[in-house]
């Protein structure tokens, strides 16, 4: 650590490990603290401010003096429990700088780091009598652009991120001409020009920019506030029930605020600065933490072939329908998935609908609907759960809130306690409606902490966690690698009921949501149209059959679902052949082509084995591409057996036309792929033996 002292009216540089970021922070003649940065010479973030306001107190953001600066450097590696990379290399470099209010002597710390990936900065509190428990009321952290850039973005509502992306100029954004049909009937958009983060840019001048931010703990999620003639964001906290930001009590810091920068599309997707923010893992033991692939009676409610309630009557909208359907979660039909499981290798089955509540829990504002532990009479916990254990099958639970958290709290050490009793090692938790405390919002401090509490207290009982409707994730499952997944966005359950995810969807989740952690999408549609189920349906999954194969590699997750229904895989065994012979977790990872809004290709190699799995995807434009084998080892032969869209295929009006083939290949191959209009390409890699 070197101290030094200068003129902050000039400012103070410092740059990336490969010199390609700088970032320069000054302190300007009113004492407002300011940052900005640029790559390879070109500027992307213009002169912008920073700091807090405070409830009652002078705003912590400008008649600042700097009393002490320190730099340092950082370069080493750790291993992640679960991930894409079986290494991960933290190399930054770090400018500390300590700041005095000079007016009211509040000291105020700014810690910035910069990564070859891009830059991150949060604020610190240190302890001191004059600045103890304090109410922020708003962040004047700015990320002035450079310049009116494309920019792919959802509206910036607190309590849901289930949104189709626009690809707009920053100029051009207004949520208030966005489809607000999200599904989950919570609408709460603070006004016009409000978007959320991660924001992923293109600037016409051929950079890759994402605004974003870092372990969030103990305070709300970061919204962004865009001035659109000024292509200004500022940084806009989630309320809580009674109008506040946060509660601090110092010692205490923010989360890190980030932002991604490359010329090169693919380093966006590649990037781990955003788990190198976050603490290493608090779980000494971590042997029970395994990658899973399940199934579930979960896709046939939403198809509309069963309900989650035993009376029959709601549909997957939540609306009441009027020929009642049965119930999903019964002993006998749990029986028949799990002897399916067990026939084809799944690790797990998750099953939905199981306990009592369901006829009335959707943002109702009842306090307490299910109670975690009390099954529906035709669903025999016990008779199910110790059939599975004889056939090899792990159950995993199923926690439905209804947004109803103070009773999921006070029921949490019970339910747990449920599912140890009868060998559950994961849950999957659930957050649709409005939050109760009444007033809270999903992306609020409270919520924060409850979804980062939830793990935590998991872990005790060696449990899993894939939560679906929480705020999304910002590389906390570093800190807690049990928090396996998550959902956080609109996912593949939409295309069942609503006017879908449009195919190009797909492509821009790797540059935002992703970026994130790990995402259990819900991939594996097999009978993509949903009139198969009801002919008056005209529901469709907007992908080929092929690419819905390709998911399992572009959209990374240590816990992956075969989402459809038993039956609809039995009549394509070969195509199914891929989901049961792709992994979950992984050695390595490398990031083929990339562009936001339109393809991707990745492909990945199997932990601790010489195999290789590869996805590629394309939005609603068919697409041609060669692919260079290289990333195989030299001087061993593969047999790849190639998923391909038929050359008929079309994600509308043919997706379920595919082929496979198989043919021999070597790191100096070179294959050509074609993608069908919202199609994809998987490719499994097998090593033949010497």
């Amino acid at each position: 650590m070197a101290l030094f002292c200068f003129t902050f009216a000039t400012g103070q540089t410092i740059q990336s490990p490969s010199k390609e970021i700088t970032l320069t922070f000054a302190i300007d003649g009113s004492g407002r603290p300011n940052y900005s940065v640029a790559y390879k010479g070109k500027p992307v973030i213009l002169q912008s401010y920073m700091g807090l306001e405070a409830k009652h107190l002078p705003a912590l953001n400008s008649g600042f003096k700097a009393i002490e600066t320190a730099q340092s450097t950082v370069d080493t590696k750790w291993k992640p429990v679960l991930g894409e990379v079986e290494e991960i290399r933290d190399n930054h470099n770090q400018l500390a700088v300590a700041l005095e209010q000079k007016e009211t002597g509040r000291r105020m710390n700014i810690v910035f780091r910069v990564f070859d990936e891009g830059v991150g900065f949060y604020y610190d509190f240190p302890k001191q009598p004059n600045l103890n428990y304090f109410i922020v009321s708003g962040e004047s952290t700015e990320f002035n652009l450079a310049g009116d850039h494309k920019a792919f973005w959802i509206p910036g509502d607190f309590d849901s991120q289930e949104y189709a992306y626009n690809e707009t100029l920053l100029s051009e954004v207004d949520n208030q001409k966005v489809d607000m049909n999200n599904g989950i009937g919570v609408k709460s958009i603070p006004g016009r020009y409000a978007v959320q983060s991660p924001l992923m840019m293109n600037s016409k001048d051929g950079l890759y920019i994402n605004i974003f931010e870092a372990a969030v703990i103990n305070y709300p999620v970061m919204h962004l506030q865009l001035d659109p003639a000024k292509h200004t964001l500022k940084s806009l906290l989630v309320p809580n029930a009674m109008g506040d930001m946060a509660f601090l009590q110092a010692p205490a810091r923010t989360p890190w605020r980030t932002i991604m920068v490359s010329d090169d599309a693919r380093e966006i997707v590649g990037q781990k600065m955003i788990l190198n923010l976050n603490e290493p893992s608090k779980i000494d033991d971590t042997s029970w933490i395994k990658p899973m692939k399940y199934i579930g009676i979960w896709w046939e409610m939403h198809a509309g072939k069963s309900t989650w309630d035993m009376s029959g009557t709601q549909d997957a909208a939540q609306k009441t329908t009027a020929m009642p359907r049965p119930h999903g979660a019964t002993t006998a039909n749990a029986k028949k998935y799990i002897d399916f499981a067990k026939k084809h290798g799944f690790d797990g089955l998750l099953i939905e609908g199981w306990n009592v509540g369901w006829e009335d829990w959707f943002n109702n504002w009842k306090e307490e609907v299910f109670d975690f532990t009390t099954p529906y009479p035709d669903f025999n916990v016990k008779e199910v759960t110790d059939y599975a254990k004889k056939q090899g099958v792990t159950m995993i639970m199923h926690h439905e809130t209804s947004g109803s958290v103070s009773n999921y709290e006070r029921r949490m050490d019970r339910a747990f306690k449920h599912m140890k009793d009868y060998g559950y090692p994961a849950v999957k938790t659930g957050y649709v409606g409005k939050i109760i405390p009444r007033g809270e919002f999903h992306d609020g401090q409270t919520m924060v902490n409850h979804f980062n509490y939830v793990p935590q207290r998991a872990a005790e009982y060696k449990i899993m966690v894939n939560s679906h409707e929480s705020s999304r994730p910002t590389g906390v499952h570093r800190t807690w690698p049990n928090y396996i997944a998550a959902e956080a966005a609109r996912g593949n359950e939409f295309n069942a009921w609503s006017n879908g995810n449009p195919p190009e969807h797909e492509t821009i989740l790797p540059f935002t949501r992703l970026l994130g952690g790990p995402m259990d999408y819900t991939p594996g549609i097999f009978e993509i149209k949903m009139s198969a189920y009801d002919p008056s349906k005209t529901e469709q999954v907007h992908t080929t059959l092929a690419k819905q194969l390709a998911l399992y590699i572009t959209i990374y997750s240590p816990l992956q679902m075969a989402a459809d229904l038993p039956e609809n895989y039995e009549k394509h065994p070969d195509a199914f052949q891929f989901i049961k012979d792709v992994e979950t977790d992984w050695q390595d990872t490398q990031i083929l082509e990339a562009e936001p809004g339109d393809y991707i290709t990745i492909a990945r190699k199997t932990k601790g084995k010489e195999s290789w799995f590869l996805g590629a995807i394309t939005d609603g434009n068919a697409r041609s591409t060669e692919i260079s084998l290289k990333f195989l080892t030299p001087g061993r032969k593969y047999k790849a057996i190639i998923y391909r869209d038929g050359k008929d295929a079309h994600w509308k009006t043919n997706p379920m036309s595919y082929e496979v083939i198989t043919r021999e290949v070597t790191s100096k191959t070179k294959l050509k792929l074609n993608l069908a209009a919202g199609g994809g390409t998987a490719i499994s890699f097998i090593p033949i033996s010497k």
